[in-house]
């Protein structure tokens, strides 16, 4: 069947007229999502859409859109707050706002805040949440701020609920986040409790402590009383057991005796017997080794006869003409020792005689010569008298003062400190004190004599008087100088 081209054509006009239709259609057609409104506007007036599509005709009517998110965002005013106290506090909080969903909020919100970019939005009602902060906060204390923040939370939600709706907005949440102040009254604000919940729990600690100590000490005492019961009882099992057991022994000691005693007294009866026997045994075998001894010993008496009668032969053989004939050589010998010795006695004695008297001799022409010595002495002093004292006086000055001055020979150095301007100090001193040592000597020797040596010095003067003119006529006499005694 054949169909004419102006079917055709037809066809394909009111198609392509449909699908031009339906492009228009769809390039007028605006539709929304959930989470945002669009506000139509034009010679229809002004309506909101929200979750659904509307068709707008350009150039008549006009659209926008305008989200309901949930918008979120930081409130810290730059200023501090000021408390109920006066206390200066920094607040930081979270707030969470969004546009309400009836129409009439969304027109409100479209009115004043269409126009705006986000962040403009955001800086209106940050301004109206930190004038209503500033005003809440300055209503509490730092406590209740810091405690219970929920107050401010909930009045920050009253508060500000009027100004919102009429901006169509509504406070979702408001939560603080950090609440902070320069002279760190929040720091010190926790400490008495700090203190007063360590104090708590140091006192809980030693409650604890204490009450363990005391059920540690119940304990300890209980087990200790069971123990000593435990013990006594042991104890008293033991004694008990110890009781029978020495009672068990007891009775079987006393069995024990008396069988041993029957043993011993049969053993006796028959040690008796066997010793009975024995002995009349023994008296039998003793009998008869007297017997045998008798005989014995008779014939050793009879054997040691015969042997006297040899040994008496042989002792005169062997021992006694011997020992005569030594005994006569030994006289013989002893004799001509004597006479030699009596010999060389006699010789010994003449020298030792011939010695002693050249030794006395010897010592009685020393003790002649000492004599004779001493005798010159004595003529000497007895011419001289007392100028030999004086003379061995004299001679013995010089040992005296170098006795005296010996000391000072173990002296190895000597330092002298002389002050001021007397010259009778420093080594002066020294000699000077040594020439007044030895001016004492003469007065030693008087101590010690008990002479004056001034009378000793003057009899010495007239002793020389005497001497010179006796000395003169003994000189004209017999022509001889008086002797000095050397």
């Amino acid at each position: 069947m054949n169909v004419p081209g102006e079917v055709w054509l037809i066809a394909a006009l009111v198609t392509g007229g449909t699908l031009s239709l339906m492009t228009l259609f769809a390039r007028f057609y605006r539709k929304v999502g959930p989470n945002e409104a669009m506000v139509v506007y034009g010679f229809r007036g002004t309506r909101i859409v929200k979750g659904h599509g509307t068709v707008v005709f350009p150039m008549v009517e006009s659209c926008r859109e305008l989200s309901l998110e949930l918008m979120s965002f930081d409130v810290a005013p730059e200023q501090d707050l000021y408390t109920r106290q006066g206390v200066a506090v920094t607040v930081e909080a979270v707030a969470q706002i969004k546009v309400k969903s009836d129409p009439e909020s969304v027109l409100t919100a479209a009115e004043q805040l269409l126009t705006k970019t986000p962040s403009e939005r955001e800086g209106l009602i940050r301004l109206v949440l930190e004038g209503h902060l500033r005003g809440i906060v300055g209503q509490l204390a730092v406590e209740e701020i810091v405690k219970q923040p929920e107050i401010v939370s909930d009045r920050m939600r009253s508060t500000c609920a009027d100004d919102m709706s009429k901006m169509g907005l509504e406070v979702i949440s408001f939560t603080i986040k950090e609440v902070r102040d320069k002279n760190e009254y929040i720091a010190n604000m926790g400490k008495p409790d700090v203190a007063r919940i360590k104090r708590d729990a140091d006192v809980a600690t030693a409650e604890a402590e204490r009450d363990t100590a005391i059920r540690r000490a119940h304990a300890i005492r209980e087990a200790a009383v069971a123990r000593a019961q435990a013990d006594q009882e042991r104890v008293q099992a033991e004694t008990l057991s110890l009781a029978r057991q020495a009672e068990a022994q007891r009775d079987l000691d006393v069995k024990r005796a008396q069988y041993l005693e029957i043993s011993k007294r049969q053993q006796a009866q028959a040690d008796k017997a066997y010793e009975l026997q024995t002995n009349v045994t023994q008296q039998q075998v003793v009998a008869e080794q007297v017997r045998i001894q008798h005989a014995e010993k008779q014939e050793q008496v009879r054997v040691q006869e015969v042997e006297i009668v040899r040994r008496e032969k042989e002792l005169v053989a062997t021992v006694l003409k011997p020992a005569e004939i030594e005994r006569r050589r030994i006289e013989t010998l002893a004799a001509a020792e004597g006479q030699r010795l009596a010999l060389e006695a006699e010789g010994e004695a003449a020298a030792i005689r011939q010695q002693g008297e050249a030794a006395a001799d010897i010592v009685f022409k020393k003790g002649d010569a000492e004599a004779r010595a001493m005798h010159v002495k004595a003529e000497a002093y007895k011419q001289y008298n007392q100028a030999a004292v004086v003379d061995r006086l004299i001679c013995a000055l010089p040992e005296v003062v170098r006795a005296l001055a010996s000391p000072l020979a173990n002296v190895d150095k000597i330092t002298i400190v002389a002050t001021g301007a007397d010259e009778s100090a420093g080594m002066s001193k020294i000699t000077g004190d040594l020439v007044k040592m030895a001016a004492q000597v003469p007065a030693l020797f008087e101590t010690l004599s008990g002479m004056r040596l001034a009378d000793l010095l003057g009899g010495i003067r007239s002793i020389r008087g005497d001497s010179a003119g006796s000395g003169g006529g003994s000189a004209a006499g017999d022509g001889q100088p008086p002797s000095n005694g050397r």
